[in-house]
């Protein structure tokens, strides 16, 4: 499931808490991330693409801002996948 993948990645899951929280701009984003994780800012920017083309993401454009948001659907997806596994 490519979906465990993508949620693996510390750096990815941290963005998702963050886009939770509600909406942010890709530097508001940035700005923690590379504080917490010490990563570039191509680097997550490259975390949020991967977030934006598997669909945990959307973004908007606001003006000059790129807003991102958590699509809640894949979440769904792994959290009915995990399901089989509580009722046991």
């Amino acid at each position: 499931m490519r979906a465990f993948d993508v949620l693996g990645d510390p750096v990815r899951r941290r963005i998702l808490e963050l886009l939770a929280e509600g909406e942010r701009t890709s530097g508001a984003v940035t700005e923690v991330i590379t504080a917490e994780f010490g990563i570039s800012q191509p680097a997550v920017s490259q975390h949020l693409r991967v977030l934006r083309d598997t669909g945990f993401a959307t973004v908007r454009a606001e003006g000059t801002r790129r807003l991102y948001a958590v699509d809640a659907a894949p979440l769904r997806e792994v959290d009915a996948w995990l399901d089989r596994f509580r009722t046991r």
